[in-house]
């Protein structure tokens, strides 16, 4: 993220402890030299309060380990400055200071910081050891002087040893802060960035993203509503979408309707046009008595009968065809044998058969038994057969097989011919279309034939196909094996 969160939390904090450390660190430059000097002087007070305790109350092991802990020089001596104890060797020295500060001999050098009946602080500068220090005298309550003293100098070491020590573990914990805070940091901004992603991706509408991290604070919570807005906004849109689906489906439909309606208009007056010219001229040929015998008379009459029947034929087709595709026609399906209906069909065909002196071959070995319209499978085996009759040529042959394979049965019909051209292999399904304009004209075709095979098998959900093959042409379709025979 450009703009992390988690980085700016590590930053913010980062920052914030810096500031702190750095605050610490002014205050401790500016006053920890005065704090120093202020305990020190405490201490040098509590030393000599505890040596004018009452005897007993203060052990002198306690005291002299006070002074040991606290680095202090100290030395006791008579009203006479005759004896003096002191924990220094220089004891003598001790003793010394103790009679300039009662005379004030070095009292040029002395600054009195505090003073009581009893004692006075002061800060004194040694010439000779030429540093400053921190010293108390004055007497106790048995009776004998005290002077006790510890230098400046060891404070300010002290000072600026805990300074340095400050800033070496300042930086410790500003580094070590920093990777906590980061750690913490992606671990609070790893489910906000998780919500992003999902929020992006629900963006694109791929709603099957989810928020995964869990949690029951208040970004679980978001995270659990992002998924119910999820699931709701799914289920909307797949129904938009089903509504969508459905309402195109309708008006491709209705578009398609419209114009399959203005193709059967035209193409049915194409058809109608060419009979309807013909019945025309030999009725009027008719009216007009142009024919010279009972012979013309009788061949008009017959041109006009054929004519008629041709467009009562094409009529029927059509109409036929226009309830299979629009689905008005219900199949009826049951189980019969498929090879007894071709050897019907081969033999109600048989006078067509025989006036193209064709020859037709079907052999069955065995019974199959498929569930279909056993009415509409004999229209397409007929229609097949007759397209087969129609297109002969060389040999004069038409084989018809029939073979099981996996759930189907594959009828095909074969007749030695010419070839049809590849790029109209397609095209043979289509209403009214003819391959040999010419050729169709001769024997009467309508190009319908087809269609309604076609027509048939969509409705059954089965498949039909055509395939150029060495010395002619084979036209096939499958159709559902009953159970009994799988």
């Amino acid at each position: 993220m450009k703009k992390s969160i988690g980085v700016r939390i590590t930053a913010a904090f980062t920052l914030l402890m810096v500031m702190a450390l750095l605050l610490m660190g002014i205050t401790n430059k500016l006053f920890l030299n005065q704090f120093y000097y202020l305990e020190k002087q405490q201490i040098l007070i509590n030393s000599m309060e505890m040596v004018s305790a009452d005897e007993g109350v203060v052990s002198r092991d306690s005291f002299l380990n006070f002074c040991a802990e606290n680095s202090l020089v100290f030395a006791f001596t008579n009203p006479n400055l005759g004896e003096v104890v002191s924990n220094t060797a220089d004891a003598e020295g001790m003793a010394g200071r103790l009679l300039g500060n009662l005379l004030a001999i070095e009292e040029e050098n002395t600054r009195i910081i505090k003073e009581t009946e009893q004692y006075q602080l002061i800060r004194i500068h040694d010439q000779f050891l030429g540093i400053d220090f921190l010293e108390l005298w004055g007497n106790t309550q048995q009776g004998k002087y005290y002077i006790v003293r510890c230098p400046l100098s060891s404070m300010d070491l002290a000072a600026d040893i805990s300074r340095r020590f400050y800033i070496y573990v300042g930086i410790l914990v500003i580094l070590i802060s920093s990777i906590v805070i980061s750690f913490m940091g992606k671990r609070i901004v790893h489910p906000i960035q998780e919500l992003a992603e999902l929020s992006k991706r629900m963006s694109a509408l791929d709603f099957n993203a989810r928020y995964t991290m869990g949690g029951e604070d208040e970004i679980g919570v978001l995270g659990e509503n992002f998924n119910h807005m999820s699931d709701k906004l799914e289920q909307t849109i797949t129904e938009l979408r089903e509504t969508n689906q459905r309402l195109q489906k309708e008006l491709d439909e209705k578009v398609q309707i419209d114009e399959m309606r203005k193709v059967f208009l035209s193409d049915v007056s194409h058809e109608l046009k060419t009979p309807i010219a013909l019945i025309q001229g030999y009725a009027e040929g008719l009216s007009d008595l142009v024919f010279e015998d009972p012979e013309s008379m009788q061949y008009y009459c017959e041109v006009i009968v054929d004519e008629s029947n041709k467009m009562n034929q094409l009529v029927k087709k059509l109409l036929n065809l226009n309830q299979l595709e629009f689905g008005k026609d219900q199949l009826t399906r049951e189980t019969f044998d498929l090879t007894e209906l071709i050897r019907g069909v081969i033999s109600s065909t048989d006078i067509l058969i025989r006036k193209s002196e064709a020859e037709v071959v079907f052999q069955a070995e065995q019974p199959v038994f498929v569930t279909a319209d056993e009415f509409k499978m004999e229209e397409v085996v007929s229609n097949y057969l007759t397209n087969a009759l129609n297109h002969l040529e060389g040999e004069r042959q038409v084989q018809i097989s029939c073979r099981t394979e996996g759930r189907e049965a594959i009828v095909r019909v074969f007749n030695t011919g010419k070839p049809i051209p590849e790029e109209e292999l397609d095209k043979v399904w289509i209403k009214f279309y003819k391959v040999d304009k010419a050729r169709t004209r001769e024997y009467g075709g309508s190009g319908i034939g087809l269609s309604i095979v076609k027509a048939i098998m969509d409705a059954h959900g089965q498949r039909c196909y055509v395939k150029n093959e060495e010395n002619g042409v084979a036209f096939y379709f499958t159709i559902e094996l009953a159970s009994e025979s799988l």
